[in-house]
C-alpha cells in the first residue's frame, strides 16, 4: 500500500538555493532569478544538475531581472540595443512618443496639430473708400484706410508661433487708376508692419480695372495671404489696409466695380479674414524678396 505524506501533498517554497539544505521532492526554490522544483531528494546539487531539479520558470534571455528593473508605478519596460531596460513614469500631460534618433521611446509634451488656433470675421458692409495714398508716396502709414470690421487680434501660445493671414475681400474698382493694398501686422505697443513685396513702393496687393464697366459684372474676389513670424508672446493685431491713387476713382467694397448695390447688379456680397495660428517647427516661412517693413 502506498505511503502518503501529508506534508507534501502541494509544493513547499524553500526560498533561495542554499547548498548545505536538504531538499526533498516538490521543494520549491530561486536561484539566478529563475525558478526550480525538486524531482529528487539531496543536499548540495545545485539547481543545474537536471537529476534533482526540473526549471519552472525562466529569467529573459538576456538575463535581466525585470522586477528589479520596472520598480515604480508607472514604470514601462522596453528593448534597447542591449536589453531591457525601464523608462520611469512622465508627468501629468506628457505623452509617450519616440526620441528624435527613433530609438527608444520617451516622454514628452504633445504638440498637437499644426494649427493651434484659428479666427476669423466676416463683413458685408458696402463701402466706397477714396482715401488717397499717391501724395504720401504710395505707403499705408501715409494715408490708407483700415477695413477694421475684418481686423483680427490673437494673442500667440508661443514666441515661435507663426501666423497665417487672409484675406477673401469681394472689392473692385472700374477705371484704369490703381487701387493698393496692405496686409499688415502689429505686436501690443510696437510699430505697424505691412508685409509687401522688397521693391519700391511695395505693396500686398493691387487692382485697376479699366475693362470690367459692364454694369452687370460682379466685383472680383481680391484673395491673398501673408505668414507673419512676429516672435513675441502679446498680442497681435492684424489689417487689411487700402488705398487708391485717385480720390476720384474709390474702392468698391462688396459692391458691383460700377458702384451698383442692387442684388441684380452684383452687390452685397461677403468680405472675409482669417488669421491661424501655426506651430512655428511646423511651419516654414520664406523671405525670399519680402520686406516686413513700415512702408
Amino acid at each position: 500500500m502506498a505511503t502518503l505524506n501529508l506534508g507534501r501533498i502541494k509544493p513547499v517554497f524553500r526560498g533561495a538555493y542554499a547548498g548545505g539544505t536538504a531538499y526533498v521532492i516538490d521543494d520549491i526554490v530561486t536561484s539566478g532569478n529563475e525558478t526550480f522544483i525538486c524531482i529528487q531528494a539531496s543536499t548540495g546539487n545545485a539547481t543545474s544538475n537536471a537529476s534533482y531539479w526540473t526549471k519552472l520558470a525562466a529569467k529573459g534571455t538576456d538575463g535581466t531581472d525585470v522586477g528589479t528593473t520596472i520598480t515604480t508605478q508607472g514604470d514601462i519596460l522596453y528593448r534597447d540595443g542591449s536589453g531591457l531596460q525601464r523608462l520611469a513614469k512622465g508627468t501629468a500631460g506628457q505623452v509617450l512618443k519616440i526620441n528624435s534618433g527613433a530609438t527608444a521611446p520617451e516622454w514628452g509634451t504633445d504638440a498637437g496639430g499644426s494649427i493651434l488656433a484659428v479666427s476669423t470675421k466676416m463683413y458685408g458692409g458696402t463701402n466706397e473708400v477714396n482715401t488717397q495714398c499717391r501724395t504720401n508716396d504710395f505707403t499705408f502709414t501715409g494715408n490708407s484706410y483700415e477695413v477694421s470690421p475684418l481686423t483680427i487680434t490673437m494673442t500667440p501660445s508661443s514666441n515661435t508661433s507663426k501666423f497665417l493671414f487672409q484675406m477673401n475681400m469681394q472689392m473692385a474698382r472700374s477705371d484704369s487708376h490703381v487701387g493698393f493694398g496692405w496686409l499688415t501686422y502689429q505686436v501690443a505697443g510696437g510699430t505697424e508692419y505691412a508685409v509687401t513685396s522688397s521693391g519700391t513702393r511695395g505693396v500686398t496687393f493691387r487692382y485697376d480695372a479699366e475693362h470690367v464697366a459692364s454694369s452687370n459684372i460682379g466685383a472680383p474676389s481680391n484673395v491673398h495671404q501673408v505668414m507673419i513670424a512676429p516672435n513675441t508672446t502679446s498680442a497681435v493685431t492684424f489689417r487689411i489696409r487700402i488705398a487708391t491713387a485717385s480720390s476720384s476713382y474709390p474702392w468698391w467694397i462688396n459692391r458691383a466695380p460700377n458702384n451698383a448695390t442692387d442684388v441684380d447688379d452684383g452687390g452685397y456680397m461677403l468680405s472675409t479674414s482669417t488669421c491661424m495660428e501655426l506651430a512655428g517647427s511646423n511651419s516654414t516661412k520664406a523671405v525670399t524678396s519680402v520686406n516686413e517693413t513700415k512702408t
